[in-house]
């Protein structure tokens, strides 16, 4: 019976699929001919985009990766002149998946995952987050609906990923997929760097103002497919960090051998942006790794990278990217960093007189365009521990610290608890990974725009998922 049913579906099927497509290819062609060309494009754009909604929602590791594709990819699309709203594509795709997740969580709950200092500490800059909307010193509410979406709800994938990462093959599977598409952005920067711009791209850097930011000393910086070159460059270095600890694991030498090409690709490249924030984070992680394993393997090799970088840091040279690179580790000398300093020395009497801060989204862009009178819309940031000082006040700040403290604590601990290699090894490479992004919020913005939230948001759920793993294999 069963032999009989099988058959008569394999036969079927051919001729099944074949009157769909003929019937999907004819009305595809009456749409075209009857609407017009962009009729029949947003038609096969949307049989594409329903599956694949459809499945983000019921299979949600799915959906997990296809997220970190498509925020990745969204400023490329923007630039090449999409009138799409891709932002609110995003959000709606996020939204899709909290939704899936809540679902599942009412057939098969586990909260339990969320009892730990990492789960808490989130929930709770999530929620202050939040309360800012009630803040009676902000100059605009428009600002906080447009801010909160970079800034809290993307923290909320915290939650989805954390459920979602429930093996070591699909955390393998998830960082497969961030450094396949860090590779694409490498390679994209150098046709940049080598070959030029795309028209598309050249149109957006016309303006007075992206000529002051990107052409300096004679050469545009690089930001690959990203929206600027901070965003390209954190990203690199934290791609490169990820290679390099991953090479700390049991594998083969040939996998060895590529992870320590692709570090070293991403760190040259990375130089292109010409973001000196950028090139300090790397030997910091280093630093940090250093003391997490230290032994005589890895004493030698610090002696060995220390004294490398203090050979690139005082060697003389004309290459402008080594000069811009060595200025990176003497601030002193830097006159934008002198800027930065005295506008925070100038802000902080506001700082000090507002404990709950000024609003969210009163500084920066959004402050220019929906308060542009008001008196922090005239303040730069220049800085993710700046902003949040005056957005968030210093009770904001305090939790911002708190906030880092509790996960790189929990990464730490969880990094000496665990004796599975695997584990043991991605929970130390996102804990540099956090870390790095972490130094890195203090000269710039670094862990609130596309796609670093949602990769900073993802270490984060590696770095928890990573124990409750272990704890769960150990019960078995």
């Amino acid at each position: 019976m069963r032999t009989t049913m099988s058959k008569s579906i394999s036969t079927s099927n051919p001729w099944a699929v074949g009157i769909v497509l003929a019937l999907l290819s004819a009305g595809l062609g009456f749409v075209t001919v009857r609407l017009g060309m962009m009729a029949g494009v947003m038609l096969v754009a949307l049989s594409i985009a329903l599956p694949v909604v459809y499945a983000s929602v019921v299979y949600p590791k799915f959906g997990i990766v296809v997220l970190i594709i498509l925020q990745s990819f969204i400023f490329l699309f923007i630039r090449m002149g999409s009138s799409f709203p891709l932002g609110t594509l995003v959000d709606g795709f996020q939204a899709l998946l909290i939704i899936g997740f809540l679902i599942r969580q009412k057939f098969y709950p586990n909260w339990k995952i969320y009892h730990n200092p990492i789960s808490i500490i989130v929930t709770v800059w999530i929620a202050y987050n939040f309360l800012q909307f009630f803040n009676p010193f902000a100059a605009s509410i428009l600002a906080w609906v447009y801010t909160i979406r970079s800034v809290a709800l993307g923290l909320l994938m915290y939650y989805v990923f954390v459920y979602n990462l429930t093996s070591k093959e699909y955390i393998r599977t998830v960082i497969k997929v961030w450094l396949g598409i860090s590779l694409f952005v490498a390679l994209y920067a150098c046709k940049q760097e080598f070959i030029g711009f795309y028209d598309f791209e050249e149109a957006g850097l016309q303006s007075e103002k992206m000529r002051s930011l990107l052409f300096i000393d004679g050469h545009w910086r690089k930001f690959s497919i990203y929206s600027d070159p901070v965003v390209y460059s954190y990203n690199m270095v934290v791609s490169a960090l990820i290679c390099f600890g991953l090479l700390w694991q049991p594998m083969a030498v040939y996998k060895k051998v590529i992870l320590s090409l692709m570090c070293l690709f991403f760190l040259i490249v990375m130089l292109f942006s010409g973001t000196r924030g950028a090139y300090v984070l790397f030997p910091a992680a280093l630093a940090l790794f250093a003391v997490l394993n230290f032994n005589k393997k890895v004493l030698i090799f610090s002696v060995i990278a220390g004294f490398f970088m203090v050979c690139l840091i005082f060697m003389s040279t004309s290459n402008p990217y080594l000069v811009r690179f060595q200025t990176a580790f003497r601030p002193s000398e830097d006159a934008s960093y002198k800027v930065r300093k005295m506008n925070q020395k100038r802000i902080q009497p506001y700082i000090l007189s507002h404990p709950i801060g000024g609003g969210l989204g009163s500084v920066g862009t959004w402050g220019i365009r929906f308060a542009p009178n008001s008196e922090l819309a005239k303040f730069p940031p220049d800085s993710g521990y700046a902003r949040v000082a005056v957005e968030l006040g210093y009770v904001g700040l305090f939790l911002l610290c708190l906030f880092m403290f509790i996960i790189l604590k929990a990464g730490i601990v969880h990094f000496f608890k665990i004796r599975d290699p695997k584990l043991r090894n991605y929970c130390m490479t996102m804990t540099l990974v956090i870390f790095a992004l972490n130094i890195g919020n203090f000269p710039q913005e670094a862990i609130t725009q596309f796609p670093t939230n949602v990769f900073f948001c993802m270490a984060i759920a590696i770095v928890n998922a990573t124990w409750l793993i272990y704890k769960k294999e150990q019960t078995i």
